[in-house]
């Protein structure tokens, strides 16, 4: 069964814990390491990401599309592509409704499960 005919995340991941993130119509479920968290992410709608730093970032787009401004940089990303943000560096995001990705964060703390 492809992701499309079963919804796009498969069930073991739909059976992780949600993760506490207050961004509006945005769905998410995280994975939680000994210091690092790994973060699937929907979003449902368009949403604009305020600039903001943290520890170092990386991600993977597996649908839909985003602009990442990563300190003052603009980048276009689309299915397939990845992105690193170090640690401290200031960024923002456009996200477009649809767009999902596969997030780690190295901190063991940035987000909490529901």
């Amino acid at each position: 069964m492809t992701a499309e005919q079963e919804g796009f995340w498969p069930e073991m991941i739909n059976n992780l814990p949600e993760a506490e993130i207050p961004i509006e119509g945005l769905r998410s479920h995280i994975f939680q390491g000994q210091n690092q968290q790994i973060v699937f992410m929907s979003f449902e709608k368009d949403v604009e990401v305020p600039e903001h730093c943290h520890e170092a970032q990386w991600g993977v787009v597996l649908d839909g599309e985003t602009e990442l401004t990563i300190n003052g940089r603009k980048h276009r990303l689309g299915k397939g592509e990845t992105y690193f943000i170090p640690k401290d560096v200031r960024h923002s995001a456009k996200i477009k409704k649809g767009y999902k990705d596969l997030t780690l964060f190295n901190q063991k703390d940035r987000y909490k499960a529901k």
